[in-house]
């Protein structure tokens, strides 16, 4: 009888040790599960943007061949009849600028020389970079470059009405009402024209955007005063972009006697020519 009443006391309290265990073993894997979930949950919220690709161009061509490659050197730089082959061969190699980063900026120049008149010519390539992809691509950051250029030779930029990529958005201002010009006497019959209305004065083109060569592009056509004894010097100058690559040409032209100017539209067509040529060049 005593066994009997020792086992009806020891079984319920072993059944009720082996209840509480159970319990705290569930507790703990519960626990454990969501601490997973919680882990998981941080990892997919702190997840950063992907970086943008790099740029078309990696790096970059050397620019004393590829002017000379475009075979339009010669129609720039007429060579003098006084230059022996060696001379004229010098002249059209050019000389290439001093650069302590090839894959980034280089440059070449020529100079040609004639009794008549003398020509400067320089090219500059320059590759852009982001030192920051996740916040601006090669390509974004070359326009940016690039609408610096445009802005500071005070031209518009072209397209809808917007501050463009890089720039400070700018606060509508109304624009003043242009008045109407007035309007033209009739001229009279037999009556001499006037000097400034004669169809034999040169065309001046002037600055401004161009259509191409490249994505974006604009050129710079700049006389340099008249003087007593100067004579007038003409540099027309074109900057495009092409994806990451920034093209600077200028090409001048300074006669040797007073009074004579440098056609405006023979040096600028001379000046699209060498850049369309460029930018043939770069999609190759």
């Amino acid at each position: 009888m005593q066994l009997k009443a020792v086992r009806r006391r020891v079984l319920p309290g072993i059944a009720m040790l082996t209840a509480l265990a159970a319990g705290a073993a569930g507790l703990t894997g519960c626990t454990g599960g969501s601490g997973g979930g919680g882990a998981s949950d941080s990892k997919a919220g702190g997840s950063s943007a992907a970086p943008a690709q790099p740029g078309k161009y990696r790096s970059l061509p050397a620019p004393c061949k590829a002017v000379a490659d475009s075979k339009k050197l010669k129609g720039m730089l007429p060579a003098g009849d006084s230059l022996t082959p060696e001379q004229r061969d010098q002249m059209y190699t050019g000389v290439a600028d001093a650069s302590y980063d090839g894959d980034r900026h280089v440059g070449c120049r020529w100079t040609g020389q004639s009794p008549e008149e003398t020509r400067l010519l320089s090219v500059r390539f320059e590759r852009v970079v982001s030192y920051d992809r996740t916040a601006t691509s090669d390509d974004d950051k070359a326009k940016q470059v690039y609408v610096r250029r445009l802005t500071d030779a005070k031209l518009p930029f072209p397209g809808p009405t917007g501050s463009p990529a890089g720039s400070p958005a700018a606060s509508p201002t109304p624009a003043a009402p242009t008045p109407a010009p007035p309007a033209s006497p009739t001229p009279v019959s037999g009556a001499p024209s006037s000097p400034g209305a004669s169809p034999s004065a040169p065309v001046e083109l002037g600055s401004r955007v161009l259509e191409g060569p490249g994505s974006d592009a604009f050129l710079e056509d700049k006389l340099s005063p008249a003087g007593a004894s100067a004579a007038q010097s003409r540099t027309v100058r074109i900057v495009f972009r092409t994806s990451n690559v920034i093209v600077t040409i200028e090409y001048s032209v300074q006669p040797a006697l007073p009074g004579t100017i440098p056609p405006s539209t023979e040096t600028q067509d001379r000046t699209r020519q060498l850049a369309q040529a460029l930018a043939e060049r770069f999609s190759e």
